[in-house]
């Protein structure tokens, strides 16, 4: 059982790369979009935060403020790609830059909780 959650955190961990990474990936190239990596990795970090808040192995203590406060910030991420998304293809032009970098500030800061707090 510990194993499987130690996959699990490593699946986390993946989507919260991919979603950085992307970011990072279009921030350095001055693309600006939103891409479909970001919702990938969005989708892997929420569905494996969901697994992990669950007390599996018995044992495991969980402070649920932190990951209340994590899935309030990845809601929020999910909000703002799906708006800098829906923006991007109506009109053709990158995602306005307001919501590009609120893209990474959030996707770091859900790391940062996870790590720090």
């Amino acid at each position: 059982m510990d194993l499987l959650r130690e996959v699990v955190v490593l699946l986390h961990i993946v989507g919260f790369a991919a979603t950085f990474g992307a970011w990072v990936s279009e921030s350095v190239a001055r693309r600006f979009r939103m891409t479909r990596v970001m919702d990938y990795g969005l989708l892997l970090s929420l569905i494996t935060g969901l697994a992990l808040a669950a007390p599996w192995p018995a044992g495991v203590e969980l402070d649920y403020t932190k990951l209340g406060i994590k899935l309030v910030v990845l809601v929020i991420l999910g909000g703002v790609i799906g708006m800098g998304s829906s923006q991007q293809r109506r009109s053709g032009e990158p995602a306005p830059r307001p919501l590009f970098y609120a893209v990474g500030v959030l996707s770091l800061l859900n790391a940062g909780i996870a790590v720090i707090w």
